[in-house]
């Protein structure tokens, strides 16, 4: 599964590129629930800052 890291700048463009949408706003950062993540690799294909990284 795929975890935003702290360079998560909140743009939000994972979140909308995630097919089965497990990535939500968080407190500071946005947040992959692990369960229903797929491992597809199109969040970190979006990230302009490479947040998202695979555990």
């Amino acid at each position: 599964a795929y975890f935003i890291t702290d360079a998560c700048i909140s743009c939000g463009a994972c979140e909308s590129e995630c097919p089965v949408s497990p990535i939500s706003p968080g407190d500071s950062v946005y947040v992959i629930d692990a369960d229903a993540c797929i491992e597809c690799g199109a969040c970190a294909n979006v990230c302009p800052v490479d947040a998202p990284q695979q555990k």
